[in-house]
């Protein structure tokens, strides 16, 4: 979010004032970004979404356009498949019903055609499927954070390695940052970009941010047998999992079963969630996992919005000077483009122009109105 942010001020801008983003861990070994499932997709309930990730497809098909002949990311096309029992027929027809209308390319598909498509799926109890065939799949999520980074830094972003302790006020205006060895840094515009940990230093200048750290671990397993055209699957379950070369990767998403924030520096992956959850629902899914085998696991960190699982993007009405970018709950790799050049857009132009993202303004936190997502994964 930070680098997409300084990129689209830079380079597309060409905004003359200082631009410097400040990184707790400049490898970004416990970034959000590079332990993410790297995936993209369309299948969105609100509109906005929809938008902000079919500019992210946008930005990365045409890479070499924008940074250069050697641009790339790996990026494997190949779908995303989410499947509905039939107590969710209804909400995944509306759903579609609205990306369509929005342009995206899905399908929907009964039992017959989700086998004739995928013979290695199960759809004993499944009702309907819906297939991105274009528009979706999953990339090297550190390969993009290194050319918006790179761009960045280019075009006159200043990048330093620090650690926020908290940030400053003086009445109605932010004012800057204090570090942890006790220096400070001033500014007139502040992007709080913290991740899963931008509620924790929004509540030090009493702002009531509702975004906190939730644990998300992904297995990797390996399988006898192949799924050729493999897309990545959401099942009702609440388990997903794709392809990753010859293996496959995926994990759980308990919905509102964890209400407990993950501590600072956790990153154990949850390793009896596998027993519990994946394998079975994958086995139950494709009959042939049941012989998986596996690899490893890791674990990252979501920005969980707490109200309505969407992003907060924009300025606090109260605050002079302090921007948000922050909350969005598992889907904030894909959307950064999107969200960063509407942040530019916003601090050049002091409004909305190439997305009208006020759906995702602050205000609503203040009035509790929810924007409710249906498709959280």
């Amino acid at each position: 979010m930070g680098s997409c942010t300084a990129y689209f001020l830079k380079k597309e801008l060409g905004y003359a004032g200082t631009v410097r983003v400040i990184e707790r861990d400049p490898t970004y070994a416990q970034a959000s970004t590079t332990l993410s499932a790297a995936s993209i997709r369309q299948q969105f309930s609100t509109p906005e979404n929809i938008r902000m990730s079919r500019f992210g497809i946008e930005v990365i098909r045409g890479l070499r356009e924008r940074f250069g002949a050697d641009a790339d990311i790996g990026f494997r096309e190949g779908g995303y498949l989410i499947l509905a029992s039939e107590g969710g027929r209804a909400v995944l027809e509306a759903n579609w019903t609205t990306q369509v209308a929005e342009g995206s390319d899905i399908l929907l598909l009964g039992p017959a055609e989700l086998k004739a498509r995928f013979p290695w799926l199960s759809t004993e109890d499944i009702a309907l499927g819906a297939f991105g065939r274009t528009g979706e799949g999953w990339f090297d999520a550190a390969m993009l954070l290194d050319l918006f980074r790179k761009a960045a830094r280019d075009a006159g972003a200043i990048y330093e390695k620090g650690d926020v302790a908290s940030l400053t006020r003086e009445g109605d205006r932010v004012t800057g940052a204090v570090m942890q060895d006790g220096s400070t840094r001033s500014c007139g515009t502040l992007v709080l970009a913290a991740g899963a940990w931008a509620g924790r230093l929004a509540a030090g200048i009493d702002v009531p941010l509702p975004v906190e750290p939730r644990k998300r671990t992904v297995f990797v397993v390996k399988c006898p047998e192949t799924f050729p055209d493999m897309p990545l699957i959401v099942d009702p379950s609440g388990v997903w999992m794709r392809p990753e070369r010859d293996l496959v990767i995926g994990g759980w998403g308990p919905g509102g079963g964890d209400p407990d924030p993950a501590a600072y520096g956790d990153f154990e992956p949850a390793h009896d969630e596998f027993e519990a959850h994946v394998w079975p629902a994958w086995a139950t899914r494709i009959p042939a996992m049941e012989q998986l085998r596996q690899i490893r696991a890791w674990a990252g960190h979501y920005d969980f919005n707490t109200l309505d699982h969407n992003a907060i993007i924009g300025p606090h009405p109260g605050v002079a000077g302090l921007m948000f970018v922050n909350g969005f709950s598992g889907h904030g790799l894909q959307q950064a483009p999107a969200a960063g050049r509407a942040l530019a857009e916003l601090i050049v132009h002091g409004g909305w122009r190439s997305l009208d993202l006020s759906v995702f303004g602050f205000d609503r936190i203040l009035r509790n109105a929810p924007v409710l997502e249906l498709n959280v994964i």
